[in-house]
């Protein structure tokens, strides 16, 4: 097999994914962008505002504020103002978001097993350990 450069490999594998979890995705009005991340982190924790979004999942703010715009439109998510900073948003689940997010889970967990459906348990344990550790050295450039 020939070595191809690690970001080219890195970058198909994202796409494939974003395409797979698109495709799972946009009949429930989720669509690309991250929006599912989104959606999971806010579920996770309700009362989080944008600020904290986009710096926990490393997006800009433009993108998160898109990615809030569509999801609250869709009725997943509310935005409140923040009662310490009238200039902060909070943001919510709504009872629809909380309804979904075992559907959100099953189909992040679903995609994943296919990406890993190659790969032995020792493999898989591997290739989490070295893409962590190639994260971790990223973040400290």
């Amino acid at each position: 097999m020939k070595n191809e450069p690690i970001g080219k490999l890195i970058s198909y594998i994202h796409r494939q994914n974003q395409k797979e979890l698109n495709k799972h995705f946009t009949p429930y009005g989720i669509g690309s962008g991250g929006q599912y991340s989104f959606l999971k982190a806010v579920l996770a924790t309700p009362g989080v505002n944008q600020d904290q979004l986009t710096q926990q999942l490393n997006f800009d703010k433009a993108t998160t504020a898109r990615s809030l715009k569509h999801l609250e439109s869709e009725g997943y998510i509310e935005r409140k103002p923040d009662p310490n900073d009238r200039r902060s948003l909070l943001v919510y689940p709504t009872s629809k978001a909380e309804q979904f997010q075992p559907t959100l889970q099953r189909i992040l967990d679903d995609t994943n097993k296919v990406m890993l459906s190659h790969l032995n348990k020792e493999e898989e344990d591997q290739i989490i350990s070295l893409l962590q550790k190639i994260r971790q050295g990223l973040h400290e450039e």
